[in-house]
């Protein structure tokens, strides 16, 4: 019989690519993930890995079985979830991500509804960027956690999560009618590799040029007080622009940015991400959006 906690592992190395890493996620020692992934080897009867030095590739007979472990988890999250909504009064850590502005907004709200409604649920809030959340969620780091999307950055699919939208919100432009019109201007933009450095490149090339950005920053109220002291123009959300300071301008413009929650495939009837996703839902609807 093949172990589930191997196979969890076997698919943490096909997202991962490194041993190294999907010790750091389970909070194993490199060694002791080597050696279940030898154990499932023998359970399966046929190599699963090969190995190159240092290097750790999966075979045909790894990538079929990773098809298979992901159906197999995912029915015991469904059965997990379903002994959840028998066994009465949610109670338990609860662990929620959150990219900041979410995280500053939305959850102080829904946090404080979701445990009055269920005093026995402890919620814990880790910020956490959009492009991490699938490997956190895939190792349980996480049980349930914000994400967004932008207009001109396609949506990452993952087979393993899914999503249900919460809400949607503007962009706005600091300092400038337009974007063409600040083609010439300096640019303040996130740090390349998130979802908001991408959708600001794109926003910019759509416009007709390649915006030199001169400053990488995450927190939206650093950008917008570097906008206010004029070093550059930037686009940030309407939750990030809640209260610009008096040098900002901000112009409204066709673009939007989505806020959805995440969980892992099968957990999505689990009472506790249920109660979140509705505690969240009703937050949002008194934002100022």
């Amino acid at each position: 019989m093949l172990d589930p906690r191997k196979l969890h592992l076997l698919r943490e190395l096909s997202r991962r690519g490194t041993i190294a890493a999907v010790a750091e996620a389970v909070a194993f020692t490199p060694s002791a993930v080597s050696q279940q992934l030898s154990a499932l080897e023998k359970e399966a009867g046929v190599p699963l890995l090969e190995r190159t030095g240092r290097t750790v590739a999966l075979t045909p007979a790894g990538h079929l079985l990773v098809e298979h472990a992901q159906a197999v988890l995912e029915q015991l999250e469904r059965a997990s979830a379903a002994l959840a909504g028998v066994r009465g009064g949610l109670s338990g850590p609860l662990r929620v991500g959150a990219f900041p502005t979410a995280a500053r907004v939305l959850l102080p709200p829904a946090l404080a509804d979701l445990t009055r409604a269920h005093p026995g649920l402890v919620p814990m809030l880790s910020e956490i960027d959009p492009a991490d959340v699938s490997a956190a969620l895939g190792a349980g780091e996480l049980d349930v956690a914000l994400v967004h999307e932008y207009d001109f950055v396609p949506p990452v699919t993952d087979p393993s999560l899914e999503t249900e939208p919460l809400f949607s919100e503007p962009i706005y432009l600091t300092n400038r009618p337009s974007i063409a019109a600040a083609a010439a201007d300096p640019w303040i933009a996130a740090k390349p590799g998130t979802l908001c450095y991408t959708m600001t490149i794109r926003a910019c090339q759509a416009a007709g040029f390649d915006p030199l950005v001169r400053h990488h920053l995450d927190d939206f109220d650093t950008v917008l007080a570097f906008a206010a002291a004029g070093h550059g123009i930037a686009l940030v959300p309407r939750l990030a622009a809640l209260a610009p300071p008096p040098e900002v301008r901000l112009t409204r413009l066709p673009l939007s940015r989505r806020t959805l929650a995440a969980f892992r495939r099968g957990y999505e009837e689990h009472p506790a991400i249920r109660a979140a996703v509705a505690a969240f839902r009703s937050a949002s609807t008194l934002l100022p959006v």
